[in-house]
């Protein structure tokens, strides 16, 4: 049996007709084709390692930082999940320099 992960964003959800089409698709039997063969024992063990040298590098570290009270406050305010949507904002202001050199004027 294959485990299946997945990560969702904070967002709408998803129509109720694509989450019952998704569950019905994974209580139906696997079927493979010629262009889409079984994996054989030896990949199942190189996909293993590849995704357990991913998790290694994704893995998250806990980091104290020091925030102003009305910060922390609007953070929180968004609900439960706060501290990802704080590393995603932190992430994507890291991934443009622009807004880093505005943040330091």
């Amino acid at each position: 049996m294959a485990t299946t992960k997945s990560m969702a964003k904070v967002g709408p959800k998803p129509p109720k007709e694509i989450i019952k089409a998704a569950k019905d698709a994974a209580q139906g039997p696997v079927t493979y084709t010629p262009d889409c063969p079984a994996s054989t024992p030896e990949a199942l063990r190189e996909f293993a390692m590849l995704a357990a040298e991913r998790n290694r590098r994704n893995r998250k570290r806990a980091v104290t930082i020091r925030l102003v009270p009305d910060c922390l406050e609007k953070y929180k305010s968004l609900g439960s999940g706060y501290t990802g949507i704080m590393a995603d904002v932190l992430n994507y202001v890291a991934d443009n320099p622009e807004l880093l050199s505005k943040a330091r004027a």
